[in-house]
């Protein structure tokens, strides 16, 4: 054991196992005129060099009158260890988290049941890649999506440009050779009749819905790609673009097939809630039709929002465990019940911050079309879109997903990491992918596992 003051007790029995006279050097000889001391007496032991009065607490803890107070005990956090020789800090015998006191062998903070628990407690959780291998908070996932992105930018920035560019390519050749934009020109005309209002209608409705169709297509693609990164990311591990792709390829079409079960599930939910005041409608009430059919949508939005975010965790299932579509959902389900409140406040603010960044980009290139199409902001009002808008607000609109694609991606895939930390101790698993042998995530109560 140590001799430093405050870790052993002085004169103490050297723990080495070598006796005390191998190692002691030899005592000059005491003059004639000096009492001959016992060597068996407890005064031997002691050297002539005492520290001054008031640097040691009695061993009960007790103050000497007159005796200065012990200054006190560091505080949580790593701290310096006290310093050796007999000037030492007086947290030696009966100070807080020293030797006698209770709860504690180590030097700082009570209550600490091990030799330095006052330093901070234990280490923190491991690292290996963009996020710590614990249950993580909401600015630890934002973070983890962020750094992502920026680690990996060659990948990332490879996946989204080309996917984004594909999908603004083929939208702005449809809108310009195919789609018929004029619909919205009849509908604010108060002169049109029934059959222009209905065939305009449904105009909107088909560009609309095509235009959507390529948004997922691009939506999906990219995410599929970019669950492979994240992943890979969490490990610290780099990912090319082919192997993202050859990694990803297998369960495309599966994923495909579970985003478009997630959209014909919301449709025929809405279907069921408005066709009620649809059918009062059509039987002469218009009104409570109306009204029959906002309360139903109100009621399907509901339910339709709670089944997304129930199976939202189901698309980095699908992709990251090389399951089928319905297992996938059922994984979702599973890993989100109990924390449907968490799992949405996190992607409804990520989905808030990456809109929010994106809006900022592509307004201004919409406004900047417009006016180099010939119309500024009023002609944009009335619809008015040529091909110079068209392209202009289409290279807004790929650099506005190069920024959305990755933090939504990242997000619900580490939305699914964590989950399943905090389920399955995942982290545990990920430790032993990434090398690390002794990995612990710390006491139960430093991070709550739900």
């Amino acid at each position: 054991m140590n001799d430093t003051p405050g870790w052993a007790s002085p004169g103490s029995a050297p723990s080495d196992g070598h006796e005390p006279a191998a190692s002691r050097p030899a005592e000059p000889e005491q003059p004639a005129d000096q009492p001959v001391q016992d060597p068996q007496s407890p005064g031997a032991k002691w050297s002539t060099v005492q520290p001054p009065a008031g640097q040691w607490s009695a061993p009960t803890g007790q103050q000497s009158p007159g005796q200065a107070p012990p200054p006190p005990p560091p505080g949580p956090g790593w701290g310096t260890p006290p310093p050796a020789g007999p000037g030492g800090p007086a947290g030696g015998y009966g100070t807080p988290g020293g030797y006698g006191a209770p709860g504690g062998y180590g030097y700082g903070a009570p209550g600490h049941g091990a030799w330095g628990g006052g330093w901070g407690g234990p280490p923190p959780a491991a690292k290996p890649g963009v996020i710590p291998l614990r249950p993580l908070g909401v600015g630890e996932i934002l973070d983890g999506a962020v750094s992502t992105m920026r680690t990996y930018w060659r990948t990332v920035l490879g996946i989204t440009l080309s996917v984004a560019v594909v999908t603004e390519v083929l939208a702005v050749l449809l809108q310009g050779l195919v789609l018929d934009t004029t619909g919205s020109d009849t509908l604010d005309d108060p002169s049109a009749t029934l059959s222009e209002v209905t065939r305009a209608l449904g105009d909107t409705m088909l560009n609309s819905t095509v235009i959507f169709l390529i948004s997922m297509i691009g939506t999906v693609t990219a995410t599929a790609l970019l669950t492979t990164v994240t992943s890979r990311a969490v490990l610290g591990r780099p990912v090319t673009f082919a192997e993202a792709w050859r990694d990803a390829r297998t369960q495309l079409a599966r994923l495909f097939g579970l985003i478009g079960l997630l959209i014909l599930i919301g449709a025929v939910i809405f279907g069921v809630g408005i066709t009620p005041g649809i059918l009062v409608a059509l039987g002469g009430n218009a009104d409570a039709g109306a009204g029959l059919a906002s309360l139903g949508g109100l009621a399907a939005f509901v339910v339709v929002l709670w089944l997304m975010v129930r199976f939202s965790l189901a698309s980095p299932a699908l992709m990251l465990e090389k399951q089928g579509i319905r297992k996938s959902m059922g994984r979702s389900a599973k890993l989100v019940r109990g924390s449907w409140w968490r799992v949405f406040g996190i992607q409804l603010l990520a989905a808030i911050i990456a809109n929010i960044v994106a809006a900022l980009i592509v307004l201004p290139f919409t406004f900047i079309a417009a006016a180099a199409n010939g119309g500024g902001v009023s002609g944009l009002m009335e619809g008015e879109r040529g091909w110079t808008f068209l392209i202009i607000s289409g290279i807004g609109s790929v650099i506005g997903s190069m920024i959305t694609f990755p933090i939504s991606a990242g997000v619900t895939v580490l939305l699914y990491i964590d989950q399943r930390i905090r389920r399955e101790a995942l982290d545990l698993e990920l430790a032993r992918a990434a090398g690390l042998q002794d990995h612990s995530t710390g006491p139960a109560g430093s991070t709550p596992r739900s």
